[in-house]
């Protein structure tokens, strides 16, 4: 027993979090999309960021571990240092509002983003320099803020140039890193209680196992391939996000 949660439903969400462990290691995201269909009957919606956020810090660095040799140092630290400020004020701004707002943006900005980053690589536009740092800055923002938006930075460190399996390691490598400041911030202003810390070490538990599954699986696709599900799972998670804001 964690709390007051009965054994089956600790049982459900071990299981729900080792098959978004699976996605998210393919696909870059997932987590913080599914985990709050399982977790908001449980504890309710303005509980879900919060343990999702203290989970990612084990989930993330497991997953960056995994895919180390794909890491684009450079970038992490360039996208980290940009967000981190903003990260720091979307996680107090969380604090005091509800993400339902936010969640509507973001669902509209990433249903045009698929087509736009093509548009963009047609003209043979990448994000750099200053509009990659504008990019990174607004994600951290929104990190701090709302839960899912590990698809904003899949789609930035896309159109940064990064493909296959080096956005899924620069990608956990940035979210570990900031998260530290999310988590740290949630935590002082007490929205994350003790029972809710046990239950996200249940669900960072089972990042191991998914992500090592999710490599072996990942390691059959050529970077194309990756690139194709990437601009799928970016488009259901904008409805997804936009079906959340507004019900």
């Amino acid at each position: 027993m964690i709390g007051d949660f009965a054994l089956e439903q600790l049982l459900l969400v071990s299981a729900f979090a080792f098959f978004t462990q699976i996605v998210s290691g393919i696909a870059g995201y997932g987590t913080g999309l599914l985990l709050p269909l399982v977790l908001v009957p449980l504890i309710g919606a303005e509980a879900v960021v919060p343990v999702i956020s203290l989970a990612a810090l084990i989930t993330n660095p497991t997953r960056a571990i995994t895919f180390w040799k794909d890491l684009d140092r450079r970038k992490a630290i360039f996208v980290t240092l940009c967000a981190l400020p903003a990260t720091a004020v979307g996680a107090y701004w969380f604090t005091l509002l509800t993400g339902r707002g936010a969640q509507i943006l973001i669902g509209c900005l990433l249903i045009i983003m698929v087509p736009l980053r093509y548009l963009l690589r047609k003209l043979k536009v990448q994000l750099k320099g200053s509009s990659f740092a504008g990019a990174s800055f607004g994600f951290g923002f929104l990190m701090g803020a709302t839960p899912g938006t590990g698809v904003v930075l899949l789609s930035i460190l896309m159109a940064a140039g990064l493909a296959g399996n080096q956005v899924i390691a620069t990608d956990a490598a940035i979210s570990a890193l900031l998260g530290l400041v999310r988590t740290g911030i949630y935590a002082g202003f007490g929205a994350l209680p003790w029972d809710l810390v046990l239950l996200s070490i249940l669900i960072g538990a089972m990042a191991t196992p998914g992500t090592l599954t999710a490599k072996w699986i990942s390691s059959r696709f050529t970077a194309a391939f990756h690139n194709g599900i990437f601009d799928v799972v970016i488009m259901i998670g904008g409805v997804v996000l936009l079906w959340q804001g507004f019900t």
